[in-house]
């Protein structure tokens, strides 16, 4: 199977969520682009499958399926779907064997849920082997899912210690977070995302489900991708812009750079293909915001509001593309020293190797019963190197958006490598 090509990720900047090296991006195709038939089913010009949402001739649009094998795990690389849910559990299972049923399970379940289909018929008289929020057959709707691991799983239970990613450590507080055990950390990441809500609640409910006697829940975030207002890129909860950098996705030098772990490079023989997988559960503090002036607001950010544009670029309608230029203003007077993208990005030679990550993050509402609002971000990037990420937030401990926000969770997790085919399995390498 060739390899993910996708257009160039959306990304996020809010909310302790740094900016990446590269200011320019790639607008993203229309969903419509390149198809290839009509009616009974079509291709996208990226390889993705359009099929029938419903069978029978009674068709209600198309179901996108984002094939599931390759040597890449999807969900890193896809263009972000519409929701999306992260899942940490923590392993029960009671030795090496069951561990590695654990993960046959994930992946057989993982094959029906992003491809689609009849779950299997039972008698009336028996508990139905389908939760049934999809109706009769399950449509993929462009549902991925993308299983990491976490630092604690490579403790004594299972022998897997020598195995461990070099990087892999455990989340520790930088200077403002304020970390909830019970929202972080985690044996075993599952990154659940799809085009509709239903898709992604059904797909959590049936794992949970099949898996129940070999690991529970820990703690899980769900997540949203606002439309794009006006235009082009997504707002995130504080009103900015939220997507304008990142690096390409369609070009295959920047991606091994940047975001796969490669052979020979420090880490196990079975961690080729996969990345450093970063979730951190940002607060916002939107009354607090609310009350800075827009002004304020942009230099806090490094950007204008309304448009996306750096700060030299006065004009409403300028346009997000534009790069940020530090080398004529070392002194921070237009864009300040302590503004959320330079300090992510400060553009000098000794931080280059620690400006670039993957983002692909999403707002999340937990606000429901509750006295005040819990509105925020799942931060969520992948990278070669988890030290990038780590170097890039110390950094950001310093940045002016410190008082509008809270880290409160999350962890660290190494993505595995792809299932390549039918026979192959989640973690295959790493548990034979």
């Amino acid at each position: 199977m060739t390899e993910e090509a996708t257009p160039r990720s959306e990304v996020a900047i809010g909310g302790g969520c740094p900016m990446g090296a590269f200011a320019r991006r790639a607008l993203l195709q229309g969903a419509a682009a390149g198809l290839a038939g009509a009616a009974g089913g079509a291709v996208l010009g990226d390889g993705t499958e359009l099929t029938d949402a419903v069978g029978s001739g009674q068709v209600r649009g198309k179901s996108r399926v984002i094939p599931m094998h390759g040597s890449h795990q999807r969900g890193i690389l896809t263009p972000p779907q519409q929701d999306a849910i992260f899942l940490s559990c923590d392993v029960t299972a009671a030795d090496r064997a069951e561990l590695t049923e654990l993960f046959r399970t994930l992946t057989s379940r993982a094959r029906f849920l992003t491809t689609g289909g009849r779950p299997p018929g039972v008698s009336a008289s028996s508990a139905p082997s389908d939760n049934g929020i999809l109706g009769p057959t399950v449509v993929s709707d462009g549902l991925t899912l993308t299983v990491g691991v976490g630092a604690s799983l490579f403790d004594d239970r299972y022998g897997l210690s020598p195995r461990k990613p070099a990087q892999l450590v455990s989340m520790t507080p930088f200077l403002h977070d304020d970390l909830d055990p019970a929202l972080s950390q985690g044996d075993l990441l599952i990154q659940i995302c799809a085009d509709h809500r239903d898709t992604t609640v059904h797909a959590l409910i049936d794992i949970l489900t099949h898996t129940k006697s070999a690991m529970k829940l820990r703690w899980r975030i769900d997540g949203q991708r606002n439309p794009e207002r006006p235009v082009g890129v997504r707002r995130d909860w504080f009103g900015f812009k939220d997507g304008i950098a990142n690096p390409d996705t369609t070009n295959s030098a920047q991606v091994k750079q940047w975001v796969w772990a490669q052979p020979k490079s420090g880490e196990p023989d079975w961690a080729a293909g996969g990345t450093y997988h970063v979730v951190r559960i940002v607060h916002f503090h939107i009354e607090a915001w609310q009350k800075v002036p827009v002004a304020d607001q942009e230099r806090i950010f490094g950007r204008r509001k309304a448009s996306g544009a750096p700060m030299y670029a006065v004009g409403e309608n300028a346009s997000d593309l534009l790069d940020p230029i530090y080398t004529n203003d070392p002194q921070g007077l237009i864009t300040p020293l302590n503004c959320h993208i330079r300090l992510a990005n400060p553009q000098t030679p000794d931080t280059a190797a620690t400006s670039t990550i993957l983002r692909r993050s999403y707002d999340y509402d937990r606000s429901p019963n509750l006295p005040e609002l819990d509105l925020g971000h799942a931060f969520v990037c992948f990278q070669r190197e988890l030290n990038t990420y780590i170097a890039m937030q110390t950094r950001l401990e310093q940045e002016a958006l410190v008082p509008y926000i809270t880290p409160k969770g999350g962890g660290y997790f190494f993505a595995l490598p792809g299932v390549r085919d039918e026979k192959d399995y989640y973690a295959r390498g790493l548990l034979t």
